[in-house]
């Protein structure tokens, strides 16, 4: 049976992540720095731009070797820990946020704690990357729904067409 991969989070000086994603790229260490596309707005223009998802995190997923030498990246501060270990991120959520970024544009992330709903309607998503997952909708707005899928603690939220979302519960 195959080892399922050891992914951490490290956590990077403030707009680092490309650059440390680049350094690490040069490594030849595995990592994953998620970025969104996004819209943004100037007085003459609109542009989309890739930023990255989490503010200040990569997830890495080293060999034993290069486990300790990411610390000594140039822009690198340290390892997200949990109860006094490197945190470990499960591999099968990785997947989640990559599924989740390849089909939507604009995804927010929020902590599970600020999310304040008044009345809750889970939902599965019946096709598409996302096909069985299951969320929580926030707010409909015409023919889509806001819908908020939970994963490591965090909310990603992204539009759905109404017609891909069935009620469950």
């Amino acid at each position: 049976m195959a080892q399922e991969k050891k992914w951490y989070v490290i956590y990077t000086k403030p707009r680092w992540e490309k650059k440390i994603a680049l350094l690490l790229t040069d490594k030849e260490i595995e990592h994953y720095c998620p970025l969104n596309k996004v819209t943004k707005q100037w007085s003459d223009r609109k542009k989309i731009v890739l930023e990255p998802l989490f503010k200040g995190y990569i997830f890495v997923c080293p060999n034993k070797t290069d486990k300790w030498d990411i610390k000594k990246t140039p822009g690198v501060l340290n390892y997200v820990h949990w109860l006094g270990k490197p945190a470990l991120v499960k591999e099968s959520e990785i997947i989640i946020i990559k599924k989740f970024l390849h089909e939507f544009n604009d995804v927010e992330v929020s902590d599970q704690k600020e999310q304040k709903l008044g009345v809750k309607v889970a939902v599965r998503v019946k096709q598409g990357l996302m096909m069985n997952f299951k969320g929580i909708v926030i707010e409909i707005i015409d023919n889509k729904a806001k819908v908020k899928i939970d994963s490591m603690g965090i909310v990603l939220t992204a539009i759905f067409e109404k017609e891909n979302l069935e009620r469950i519960g």
